[in-house]
């Protein structure tokens, strides 16, 4: 997606953005953190969030809106402007919301959680390659990233992928906001004593050259 692709300020579009995962992922902080940005930003923002499901720790998404007036909260099937996904699986379970007429792009960490459903039934797991081929149907762009792997060689821990995944998107303009807004938007949303290493870890993503 161009950078000329948004125009901000009051005459950009819509944007949607669909946030998918299983619980304790971060998936709810990462729509909370660009809920913040783009509140920042002064658009008018609308979130839908199921959190019975995360606390389940099922699979669970979370849908963000912006733009100058948002009448719903929920993206609709095929109209995602951009996926982001922290399980693979979820990702292309999540195809649904994006169109090749939409331009939809894809962003999923490769790090598998392999649902039980998949073990009961003794079912495969597709691999990366099938995973990402398949979400081309329904989009521009489908990009994987070993996003966790990186997180964890920096911190030892997993947790902040979501803010790495929210670095790159911002990094190659796939979210039409500013990076310090978002970066204002994870000091709001993250604990204090985190803000540090999470600045750290959103700003690898940000500068990631692929």
């Amino acid at each position: 997606m161009s950078e000329s692709s948004y125009t901000y300020g009051e005459k950009m579009k819509d944007f949607n953005l669909v946030v998918v995962g299983v619980g304790g992922q971060g998936i709810l902080t990462l729509g909370n953190i660009a809920a913040e940005a783009a509140l920042k930003e002064g658009f008018d923002v609308k979130t839908s969030e199921l959190h019975g499901l995360a606390q389940r720790g099922g699979p669970i998404p979370c849908h963000v809106r912006f733009g100058k007036k948002i009448y719903s909260s929920i993206v609709m099937q095929g109209d995602a402007d951009l996926v982001i996904g922290l399980e693979p699986l979820e990702a292309l379970r999540a195809a649904y919301f994006g169109s090749k007429e939409k331009k939809t792009v894809f962003v999923f960490d490769t790090w598998r959680i392999v649902p039980s459903s998949i073990l009961t039934q003794k079912e495969a797991y597709s691999s990366i390659k099938q995973i990402q081929k398949n979400l081309k149907k329904f989009s521009s762009k489908a990009v994987a990233l070993n996003a966790s792997d990186v997180v964890k060689k920096e911190t030892g821990s997993v947790v902040s992928t979501n803010v790495y995944l929210l670095g790159y998107c911002i990094g190659k303009k796939l979210i039409p906001l500013k990076k310090n807004s978002m970066i204002e938007g994870i000091k709001t949303v993250i604990p204090e004593k985190y803000f540090g290493m999470n600045k750290k870890i959103f700003e690898l993503g940000f500068n990631l050259k692929k």
